[in-house]
C-alpha cells in the first residue's frame, strides 16, 4: 500500500520562503522516510505566482486526485496555517470532496493554535525565541493576520499567554480585536520589536507589518515616535514551533493508524 503526506502552505513565491518550507519538508521525510510528501498551496495568487517562476504547484483538490491517480491509500494533510479559520475551513471541505469521490483514507492535521495546549506551549515558545539584543523593558510585538472567524479568538488567548510570561511581549492582529490600536497603550519603551506570527515572511510582513507605506505598522509606530526593529523570521523558521506543527502530524498520523497500518 502506497502512503503519503501532503503539507498544505497558502503560497510563498520568493526563493527564501520556498527554502524554509524545504527545511521543514526535510524534517518531515527524516521522520517519516516510508512516506512521499507532496506541497499543496492554497492561495490561488500564489500559485500564479509560482507559475510565472517557472515553479509547477497544486492546490490541495489536484494534489489529491493526482495521489489518488498514483495509487496513494492513505493521505495525511498537514495544514501550515495558524488557526483554523476560514482558510481551514475550506480545506476540510476540499477533502471531504475528494473523499466522496475516491476511496482514498484522508486525515486532516490541526493548524498551529487549535486548543489551551497550544496556546501555552507556542506562548513559551515566543518568549523563548526572542532576540538576544532585545532588552527585557522593550516591547515586542508578534503580527498575525487575524479574521472576523470564531476561532481568531485564539490569538487573543495567545497574547494573554504571552503576557503571562512577559508583559513586554504582545500579540496583534491585523483584523480581528488585537489590531495595533489595542495594543499602542500598552507599549511604554521607545523601541520596539516586530516579528511576524506567519509561517514564512511573505506580503503580509514585508509590506503590511516592516514596509514604507504609511498604513504599515512600522511606519504608525514610528509616527508615534518609536523605534521600529524589524526582525524577518517566519514562525516555521523557529524549531521549538515547527515542532509543534511536526507533532500535530505525528497525532494526524495515529489517527490514520486507526484505519490502515502505515
Amino acid at each position: 500500500m502506497k502512503h503519503a503526506i501532503l503539507l498544505v502552505a497558502y503560497g510563498v513565491a520568493n526563493h527564501s520562503g520556498r527554502s524554509v518550507l524545504a527545511v521543514f519538508c526535510a524534517r518531515v521525510r527524516d521522520l517519516f522516510p516510508t512516506c512521499s510528501v507532496r506541497w499543496a498551496y492554497t492561495s490561488s495568487l500564489g500559485r500564479k505566482r509560482l507559475a510565472q517562476a517557472g515553479i509547477k504547484s497544486d492546490s490541495v483538490a489536484k494534489a489529491l486526485l493526482r495521489m489518488r491517480y498514483e495509487g496513494f491509500h492513505t493521505v495525511i494533510v498537514q495544514p501550515l496555517q495558524t488557526i483554523a479559520g476560514r482558510e481551514h475551513n475550506d480545506l476540510l471541505a476540499t477533502v471531504a470532496d475528494i473523499c466522496a469521490q475516491t476511496p482514498m483514507q484522508v486525515v486532516v492535521g490541526s493548524p498551529l493554535l487549535t486548543d489551551q495546549e497550544d496556546i501555552d506551549r507556542v506562548a513559551t515558545c515566543l518568549v523563548a525565541s526572542l532576540p538576544r539584543e532585545r532588552e527585557p523593558y522593550e516591547d515586542v510585538i508578534f503580527m498575525g493576520h487575524g479574521s472576523k472567524h470564531p476561532e481568531a479568538v485564539r490569538y487573543q488567548e495567545l497574547d494573554w499567554a504571552v503576557q503571562l510570561r512577559d508583559k513586554h511581549v504582545h500579540v496583534g492582529t491585523m483584523e480581528g480585536g488585537v489590531t495595533l490600536e489595542v495594543l499602542v497603550p500598552r507599549l511604554s519603551s521607545r523601541r520596539i520589536w516586530l516579528l511576524p506570527l506567519f509561517s514564512t515572511v511573505g506580503r503580509h510582513t514585508l509590506q503590511d507589518m516592516a514596509g514604507d507605506a504609511p498604513t504599515s505598522w512600522r511606519s504608525r509606530l514610528e509616527a508615534l515616535g518609536h523605534l521600529c526593529q524589524v526582525v524577518l523570521q517566519g514562525t516555521i523558521e523557529d524549531t521549538s514551533l515547527a515542532q509543534v506543527w511536526l507533532d500535530h502530524l505525528v497525532r494526524a498520523k495515529r489517527m490514520i493508524n486507526e484505519v490502515v497500518r502505515i
